[in-house]
């Protein structure tokens, strides 16, 4: 079984978890209030922010050409998605770097930006697949069970992450993934399945908090 098989099934009930979010079923039938819709795009932009300074330094470290190539595209997928989205959605004024990250989501970059500190930049290549596969798991079965025929205000979003463009992205993150986990000791899959488990649970506190209007329980004062 390939490394990514491995997590993946070790990571199924988390998956699962993300499914019975709110914030996804009502995404995916169109009745998620516009509130709660662009507080997400809003965390949204600052996370995409963030994830892509990650995947410009996992490409300036990557050994290998091809795979720092891939990562410096992915970096300017990010932007394009970001700037599409956001101005459909958002008619571009999203201000992001205005807003506050709520905690679920600086903790989101924090670890992403943590896992560069290992020696080995497998781990770090670990830690951001689960928002390739994630999304992209979600976008597809959204689009195997919404309701047809509904005016889905979100739609765009959804065939976004679900369409066959992102897809190939997905599997490009993935066999890289395997190619640098069949390379690795047995101690650094270890601490890559361990990246990879902890961005999952990362991804499940990032829907919730969109759902639940995260805010920072104590405002910021002027001192």
């Amino acid at each position: 079984m390939k490394w990514s098989e491995h997590v993946w099934e070790q990571s199924r009930p988390i998956y699962h978890k993300i499914l019975e979010l709110p914030f996804i079923k009502k995404l995916m039938n169109g009745t998620l209030s516009k509130e709660r819709f662009f507080f997400y795009l809003q965390q949204d932009a600052i996370y995409l922010s963030e994830y892509g300074k990650v995947l410009i330094e996992i490409a300036s470290r990557a050994d290998n050409q091809s795979y720092a190539q891939t990562f410096t595209r992915f970096a300017d997928d990010c932007i394009f998605v970001e700037s599409a989205l956001h101005q459909s959605y958002l008619n571009g004024n999203n201000h992001s770097t205005l807003l506050t990250a709520s905690p679920s989501c600086l903790l989101y970059t924090g670890y992403l930006h943590q896992l560069l500190s290992n020696i080995s930049i497998h781990i770090a290549m670990a830690g951001v697949l689960p928002c390739f596969r994630i999304y992209k798991e979600v976008g597809d079965y959204i689009l195997s069970h919404q309701t047809k025929n509904i005016d889905n205000p979100y739609q765009q979003w959804i065939n976004t992450y679900g369409g066959e463009g992102f897809e190939k992205s997905v599997e490009q993150a993935t066999a890289i993934c395997d190619e640098v986990a069949a390379q690795s000791t047995a101690d650094e899959q270890a601490l890559m399945t361990k990246a990879y488990m902890q961005a999952s649970q990362l991804e499940w506190m990032f829907w919730n908090s969109a759902w639940n209007l995260e805010q920072w329980p104590l405002k910021e004062t002027n001192q």
